[in-house]
C-alpha cells in the first residue's frame, strides 16, 4: 500500500512539472530596459511566426524605428538593422505576409503587441513588423464619435471601461491584428514613446532590441506569480 501511494505521488509531480504553460512568452530588451509579451493562443498565425523569428534571432538587432508619442512603438524592419542614421526605415520585409487573424476581444488597449501592414485588400500582416500600443485614454464623447465616424460598429462596454481608463488606440480595432499583450515592463513603451525623433518619426539615438522566449520552466513561474496576484486581488475585493 505504501508503495503504491508513493507512485501515485510521483505520478502526480511528474504531471505537474511536465505541465505545459497556458501561453507563450517572449522577452524585449533594450538599453531603456526590458519588457515581457504573452502571445495569445487566439492568433495562432501570428503567435508561431512571432516565435519562429525570435528563436531564428530575426529580431535581434533590429530597432525600433517608428515612434509616435501617444500613439504606438513600430520595429521588427530588418533593414534596419544596417541602417546608417536618419534613413527612412519601415519597407523592409522577410519576403511574405501572415493572414489577417481579428477577434473581437483582442483589441488596441494600452500595452498590446499587434502587426504592421501596409494598404494591401485582405489587410495581412508584414512578416515581421510589429508595434506595442502606447495610445491615450478617451472620454465617452470621444469614443461615441470614433464608434459612429470610423469604427462603424459599437464597442463593448468592457472594452470602453478600458478605453477610459487605461488608454489604447481604438481606432485601429478590426484593422490591425491584435497577437499578444506586455504583461510585465510596460513602462518600456512610455520611456521610448517620448524620445526625439526626426521627421520620418525614427528616434535620433537608436534603440536597438533582443527579442528571446521565455523557457518552459520560466512562462510555469511567470504564471504561477499571476495566479497567485489574482487570487489576491480577489481575496481584497471580497473582503473590502
Amino acid at each position: 500500500m505504501k508503495n503504491y501511494v508513493t507512485l501515485i505521488l510521483c505520478a502526480c509531480f511528474i504531471s505537474a512539472f511536465s505541465a505545459k504553460p497556458k501561453h507563450q512568452y517572449v522577452k524585449i530588451k533594450t538599453d531603456l530596459g526590458e519588457c515581457i509579451i504573452q502571445l495569445y493562443n487566439e492568433t495562432p498565425q501570428h503567435r508561431d511566426n512571432f516565435l519562429k523569428l525570435t528563436e531564428k534571432g530575426t529580431y535581434n538587432g533590429t530597432l525600433f524605428h517608428r515612434v509616435i508619442k501617444d500613439f504606438m512603438i513600430q520595429g521588427g524592419d530588418p533593414d534596419s538593422k544596417t541602417a546608417v542614421k536618419g534613413a527612412l526605415l519601415g519597407e523592409g520585409t522577410v519576403g511574405y505576409t501572415v493572414p489577417a487573424e481579428f477577434r473581437d476581444s483582442l483589441f488596441h488597449k494600452k500595452g498590446v503587441l499587434a502587426a504592421a501592414r501596409d494598404d494591401n485588400p485582405e489587410k495581412a500582416s508584414s512578416g515581421s513588423q510589429f508595434y506595442l500600443v502606447q495610445g491615450k485614454k478617451f472620454t465617452d464623447e470621444q469614443l461615441d464619435g470614433l464608434e459612429k465616424n470610423r469604427l462603424k460598429f459599437k464597442l463593448p462596454e468592457s472594452q470602453r471601461v478600458i478605453y477610459k481608463t487605461l488608454g489604447g488606440t481604438p481606432h485601429l480595432d478590426r484593422n490591425y491584428t491584435v497577437y499578444g499583450e506586455i504583461v510585465k515592463g510596460i513602462e518600456l513603451v512610455d520611456k521610448i514613446a517620448v524620445l526625439e525623433t526626426d521627421g520620418n518619426n525614427r528616434p535620433l539615438a537608436d534603440v536597438k532590441m533582443t527579442i528571446t522566449v521565455l523557457k518552459r520552466r520560466e512562462a510555469k513561474k511567470l504564471e504561477k506569480e499571476f495566479a497567485k496576484q489574482a487570487k489576491a486581488l480577489k481575496k481584497a475585493s471580497l473582503t473590502a
